[in-house]
């Protein structure tokens, strides 16, 4: 019995991918989906009592294993924002790239308040480590990620103030007047 049922699938199979493919553009993807909704109706075809379900049944395996899917992509693009795969990826630029950031914001810096200021120019400009600096400033590691982030942000605030549109899309080719 359970023969004749995965042989009624495999009959439609060409149908099966065709219905997964409308949910999934990746042909590749959607080859995968098939296969592993396959997989878990072998394990569990022994289980299955009413024959004319079969194929409803079979259906709403592979309704969860494309939503399974999409989770699994969502979970995927989310860790690759929240990584360190994105902070590599936007690590100190080199020094052919450094020539054509926005030097506005060394202008700026005195316009902070100087706890901030202070911080910018050892940690982000100086590379300082922030253990040391916490130390030195007799804070722990963590109010100091704090500060560093209201630094980081009262700066940004300032460098949109002035340089407008340059400020928002990275400070790469500016074109304010300061420079």
């Amino acid at each position: 019995m359970n023969e004749i049922l995965i042989s009624r699938l495999l009959a439609q199979r060409q149908k099966l991918l065709a219905f997964i493919r409308k949910k999934v553009a990746d042909a590749d993807a959607a080859e995968d989906i098939l296969q592993d909704s396959l997989a878990k109706a072998l394990k569990s075809a022994g289980e299955i009592r009413d024959d004319e379900r079969f194929i409803s049944w079979f259906y709403s395996i592979l309704n969860n294993a494309i939503i399974d899917f999409y989770r699994h992509r969502a979970v995927e693009a989310r860790h690759i924002e929240t990584s360190d795969y994105q902070a590599d990826s936007l690590a100190a630029p080199d020094q052919s790239e450094e020539s054509e950031l926005c030097e506005c914001f060394r202008d700026l810096l005195p316009a902070l308040k100087p706890d901030y200021a202070e911080l910018i120019e050892k940690l982000e400009l100086a590379d300082g480590d922030p253990a040391t600096l916490a130390n030195q400033l007799g804070t722990n590691i963590n109010n100091l990620k704090v500060r560093r982030h209201r630094a980081r942000q009262a700066l940004r605030e300032r460098l949109e103030e002035t340089c407008r549109t340059c400020a928002k899309h990275g400070c790469l080719d500016c074109t304010c007047s300061r420079n």
